[in-house]
């Protein structure tokens, strides 16, 4: 949906649309078996816990993914790895430059992982997990909104917008920085025309006055009557 959101003239093709969101779909299944991992090392319900690391992911893990695409992204463009820039695979795309994206954001996700860990270590947690589910009596239905329904709400608002995050940045490729103002490219065509047509218009425009006027003093001469003065 989101894909075919983007205007026609910026749509990403399925290749790299793909290359995009198979980056979110590791990081996804990353954080899917942490939090399974996690839940497991608990003596209350597994469920709850599931359910407080995936809200903890969907709030302040969206801050830390937000974070540390930044970051990267920042060290990336100083150090010139043009291939390791979240969106750009080069033309035609490669499959190297996708691989080494997809690393960068599974270190970020292990990044925002590590630090939802150490938040869950605050003590305080084991009664909100008491209290979170406690008004569901039926352990299946439990599971089907903890495991289905609410990840699948959370992760497709979260896909949305790490996808803007990491996608590549049209707009801002089609700005120029023309002494330190920004301006377009249609723009700058539309006045370098005007700066390059005007003059010569003006040239021939001269040219045919002075044409004219050239003519016009001949057939006066012409048009003149010849005397002859006789002694």
């Amino acid at each position: 949906v989101k894909r075919f959101k983007e205007p026609k003239e910026e749509r990403r093709p399925w290749r790299i649309w793909f290359y995009d969101t198979s980056k979110q779909a590791i990081g996804s299944l990353f954080i899917h078996f942490a939090n399974v991992f996690l839940s497991d090392l608990t003596e209350e319900d597994p469920c709850s816990l599931y359910l407080i690391n995936f809200i903890l992911d969907a709030t302040l893990g969206m801050l830390l993914i937000w974070l540390g695409v930044k970051v990267v992204s920042w060290i990336v463009q100083h150090k010139k790895y043009t291939y390791l820039v979240f969106g750009e695979y080069g033309d035609p795309p490669q499959a190297a430059a996708w691989i080494g994206q997809c690393i960068l954001y599974l270190l970020i996700m292990i990044f925002e992982k590590t630090v939802i860990s150490l938040v869950l270590l605050i003590p305080g947690w084991t009664k909100l997990q008491q209290i979170l589910l406690s008004y569901i009596p039926n352990p299946q239905l439990e599971l089907v909104l903890v495991m289905l329904v609410v990840p699948f709400i959370v992760n497709a608002i979260m896909f949305w917008v790490v996808d803007s995050l990491i996608m590549r940045k049209y707009k801002q490729k089609d700005t120029l920085n023309i002494n330190g103002s920004i301006e377009t490219p249609r723009a700058r065509r539309t006045e370098e025309s005007q700066a390059l047509l005007s003059p010569y218009m003006d040239f021939d425009q001269s040219e045919n006055d002075q044409d004219i006027s050239g003519l016009q003093g001949t057939n006066q001469k012409m048009k003149q009557p010849s005397y002859e003065v006789v002694i």
